[in-house]
């Protein structure tokens, strides 16, 4: 069974720092693009920053510019999503796709895999 799996999100206070991971079973991610994106209620899914197959990474959110980083180990089948400056507006669950390619479309509808996401909320 192939699945994403994120990790590592909780409250945090604002400010502060979180590090979500995507891991992958059932598949490696060497070929694969990752993709983070985020919901928040009656909003659409936001693509917030893309790291390609080949190591090299997208930011489409202009609002994580200098505070969030996208990496990747693929030794441990993870992808990173590095948060710091965390604001109330952050809060949103988090998700990870993955779409095989070395590219990183923006749009969510070209990923073939979905993880289920990791709430982040972001409070004092």
């Amino acid at each position: 069974q192939l699945r994403l799996v994120e990790s590592g999100g909780g409250l945090v206070q604002p400010g502060g720092s979180l590090r979500l991971s995507c891991t992958a079973s059932g598949f490696t991610l060497d070929d694969y693009s990752i993709g983070w994106f985020r919901l928040v209620p009656d909003k659409e899914r936001e693509h917030l920053l893309c790291i390609s197959s080949s190591g090299s990474s997208t930011r489409f959110a202009d609002s994580v510019q200098w505070r969030f980083t996208i990496s990747r180990d693929n030794a441990k089948n993870t992808v990173y999503l590095q948060m710091g400056s965390l604001k109330p507006e952050d809060t949103a669950v988090y998700f990870c796709a993955a779409i095989l390619s070395n590219l990183c479309p923006s749009s969510r509808e070209l990923y073939d895999y979905w993880g289920q996401g990791t709430q982040v909320t972001v409070s004092s």
